[in-house]
């Protein structure tokens, strides 16, 4: 069987391979002067591997071992985790109501349109999206850090003794 540390060290380099990923994907929406739909499905295309090798690490292997491992360092690693995919989720109940807006409003297809004039509610959504995504890269990268520090607690002062 493999080894734990191994193991790990694999969850950590595709948690931390993520993060070009997930800014990548932020700098395309920040970049754009105008969000059409082909630069909104460039941005998924990077933002969805960013979270695909984050997520499948956390599922398959760090949720599984959490209960085992109650430390106050665990602890904190779960928690700043688990906040940055609540605000995550906070982030895409915005989007999804700018998508259907825009959607509806046929602004994907003319550039033109003042995205806020489409809804009377699209400041408030829009708000709610930079809200979600900037608390959780913030949040992402706390639980980064942490878990970093772990696996340097865990598994590389033992081989270093």
């Amino acid at each position: 069987m493999v080894d734990e540390s191994v193991i790990a060290a694999v969850a950590g380099l595709s948690v931390t391979a993520s993060l070009p990923f997930l800014l990548y994907g932020a700098w395309i929406m920040i970049d754009a002067e105008t969000v059409t739909w082909n630069v909104l499905t460039h941005h998924l295309k990077y933002i969805t591997v960013g979270l695909l090798l984050t997520t499948v690490p956390i599922l398959t292997w760090m949720l599984p071992r959490i209960l085992g491992q109650l430390t106050g360092d665990a602890v904190i690693h779960a928690f700043f985790g688990l906040q940055a995919y609540a605000l995550l989720v906070f982030a895409l109940t915005g989007i999804v109501r700018i998508l259907q807006a825009k959607r509806n409003a046929d602004a994907y297809n003319d550039p033109d349109v003042d995205i806020d004039e489409i809804h009377e509610n699209m400041g408030h959504w829009r708000s709610r999206l930079r809200v979600g995504v900037a608390g959780f890269m913030i949040l992402w990268i706390c639980a980064w850090l942490t878990g970093l520090y772990r696996f340097y607690v865990l598994h590389l002062v033992p081989l270093l003794s």
